[in-house]
């Protein structure tokens, strides 16, 4: 074990703390934020916490030496014989989704058993499910072994919320607050139309392993999101979760600013699982927890094990007002030009997913154009005078190989169109166990949490029956067996305080939010402390995180709360070719290091564009708006978003 708690220590290089608030104690006023973002007392990775000797399930099985720190559990083989090197002998906690306590169905059985889900990277890259049972068996009673079983469940649920552990070592079940609850909205139509299936298959089990209740919606339309929030009680939630890409979360913070209580309502902490095709914000999500670049499932899996974390920090909003005077909050960017012509251009090969823009980039250049325009801005006070290119991700220095688990297989799950005041988790498909003659039965643990079927054993051996760390909360529904929608409009429960749909509009445009006090009425003069550029231009981006997609890190310094909205444009007379190899280098965010002279960066805090071409697109987070002068202020730390642990805490092995 000290050769595991010296290989962590390595591993460990805890960046300064960030704001991470945990699940159950979600900061509800200004003061508590402030108060959140005080860092907790140091504590060493490799302190150990908890020891102990357990069995394995089934009982036949090794016997193991576990050591519970603040970034893994340790596993050592003890019987039948030692192992000198260990596989898998470090789990570390940034892998790990949730755990649960068991027991047995046969009567004589004195042994109690918890298990732990984990999502360990396989030797080419992706992330397999794994499941460890192990049995504490030591003491006499089953009363005993079950304590004992429910301490290190509850010592590892805190430390995958990053709550507070006793320092005299009582562990009980009473430190779980409450499950946190979820309200998901899903996009079916999503990427290429499989958010759904990547939701049922990937996203829910996650989060049941998790301990997360929650409730999910199947938008409908657009702006369907929009109009949900303006009318939820917001307080009956933990978070608003969009499985999507950028566009539904666009909706939902737009939707939560035009409350006539936004300024509560924009606190409700938000949070992205990437199923569309850009997926920008979760690109910036995954990058923030440490995790390499990912597409695809990976990414979705990165962002989920980051979110069963909880934690969060604040997030800008740029508010953005139109030629018409209308005005929207972009937590993304503002583009024009070459980016937006893309963008919407690409819009009919979104069957394609995130290639359509790869498709797009081609035929732009082969049809590239210029802009006339101009563009001003608000300096920062202290601009950097170039943005550092990023570097690449650190690896960890020990790897994980516990054997993958087979995926489960796609089964129909009934949806939810109506929002409930009770958490309502979905019926999961059964899992099997490799080996297995024949499916083992479905149970539901601690209330919602997965089926144990494919962590079992063998055929033989004595089934496992869940045991909660905690009773249900009065009221709670006992089981997750759920009637199928009727037909018709679904019944709105009083509690959910939904108001009536509002006429279809094409972008959401919010009237409440902060007010803009950077910027003069559009078309007025500017402040003499401006500085405008004027000329042709091939693209315009302003971008508030550091990712214009999931594999496009655009301003590589940037940070999801340094209250900067960050402008980078590319002057006319570069080349096709020049133009491809800053895109290419964009995707590891060494653009501006080609030393490319038409490639301009100015960090700001308000800017206004006037386009003087009669004619093209604006964008405003992926969303055409309408064409004509704009301009925009940066709001610090307006939102909440739901981003996990910070930094190394995610760091890959």
């Amino acid at each position: 074990t000290n050769g595991f708690l010296k290989a962590e220590e390595e591993h460990d290089q805890r960046p300064d703390q960030e704001l991470t608030w945990s699940w159950g104690h979600r900061p509800r006023s200004t003061l508590d934020r402030a108060k959140a973002m005080a860092p907790p007392p140091p504590l060493t990775a490799s302190t150990p916490l908890l020891h102990g000797e357990f069995g394995s399930y089934p009982a036949r099985g090794p016997r193991f030496a576990l050591t519970l720190t603040p970034q893994a559990l340790h596993i050592q083989r003890l019987r039948p014989k030692p192992e000198a090197r260990p596989r898998g002998g470090l789990v570390l906690l940034a892998e790990v989704s949730g755990c649960c306590t068991l027991r047995s169905r046969s009567p004589s059985d004195s042994a109690a058993y918890f298990c732990i889900y984990t999502y360990p990277r396989g030797r080419r890259g992706g992330r397999r499910r794994a499941a460890r049972t192990f049995r504490a068996d030591e003491a006499a009673t089953y009363e005993e072994n079950r304590a004992e079983a429910q301490r290190w469940a509850t010592a590892l649920t805190c430390l995958l919320r990053g709550l507070p552990l006793p320092g005299d070592g009582d562990i009980t079940p009473d430190l779980l607050p409450r499950p946190p609850r979820l309200l998901l909205l899903v996009n079916p139509f999503g990427g290429r139309g499989l958010a759904w299936q990547w939701c049922k298959n990937h996203v829910l089990p996650m989060i049941s392993e998790a301990g997360l209740s929650f409730n999910l919606i199947q938008t409908e339309r657009q702006n369907h999101a929009r109009e949900l929030v303006q009318g939820l009680s917001l307080s009956e939630w933990d978070g608003i979760v969009t499985v999507s890409g950028d566009g539904l979360l666009y909706e939902v913070l737009n939707g939560l600013l035009d409350r006539p209580d936004w300024e509560e309502a924009v606190k409700t902490p938000v949070g992205i699982l990437p199923c569309g095709s850009g997926n920008a914000l979760a690109g910036a999500v995954n990058q923030h927890g440490g995790f390499e670049p990912a597409l695809g499932i990976d990414l979705l899996l990165n962002c989920s094990l980051l979110l069963c974390r909880g934690g969060g920090r604040p997030l800008d909003l740029l508010s953005v007002t139109l030629a018409s005077g209308s005005r929207c909050f972009s937590f993304l960017s503002v583009a024009w030009g070459f980016i937006s012509d893309v963008d919407i251009q690409s819009e009919r090969f979104r069957a394609l997913g995130s290639a359509r823009f790869t498709l797009g980039t081609v035929l732009g250049l082969a049809t590239l154009h210029t802009y006339r325009g101009r563009l001003s801005y608000l300096p920062a006070t202290v601009e950097p005078a170039s943005p550092t290119p990023a570097h690449g991700l650190p690896r960890a220095k020990s790897e994980l190989t516990l054997a993958p688990a087979p995926a489960p297989p796609v089964a129909h799950s009934p949806l939810h169109r109506s929002v409930s005041d009770l958490p309502l988790p979905l019926p999961l498909p059964t899992l099997t166990s490799p080996g297995s003659p024949e499916p083992l039965p479905v149970l539901s643990l601690n209330g919602g949490c997965p089926e144990l079927a494919g962590d079992w054993g063998g055929a033989g051996d004595a089934p496992l029956s869940p045991d909660p760390l905690l009773p249900s909360p009065p009221g709670s529904p006992k089981a997750a067996q759920l009637s199928p929608i009727t037909e018709g409009a679904p019944e709105m429960p009083a509690s959910s305080e939904l108001l009536p749909p509002t006429p279809d509009i094409p972008v959401a445009i919010s009237t409440g939010g902060p007010p803009d006090h950077l910027l003069p009425p559009l078309g007025t003069p500017l402040p003499p402390d401006w500085v405008t550029l004027e000329g042709d231009f091939v693209l315009m981006l302003a971008i508030s995180p550091s990712h214009l997609g999931a594999d496009l890190v655009a301003a590589p310094h940037a940070r999801f709360d340094d209250g900067l909205v960050h402008l980078c444009w590319v002057r006319s007379g570069i080349s096709r070719a020049a133009l491809l190899r800053l895109f290419l280098a964009m995707e590891h965010g060494s653009h501006f290091s080609l030393g490319c002279p038409q490639l301009g960066y100015a960090a700001a805090r308000a800017f206004r564009l006037e386009p003087l071409t009669p004619r093209g697109v604006l964008t405003v987070d992926g969303e055409q708006v309408e064409y004509g002068p704009l301009q925009a202020q940066m709001h610090p730390g307006l939102g909440t978003l739901l981003t996990g642990p910070p930094g190394c805490l995610g760091r890959e092995p």
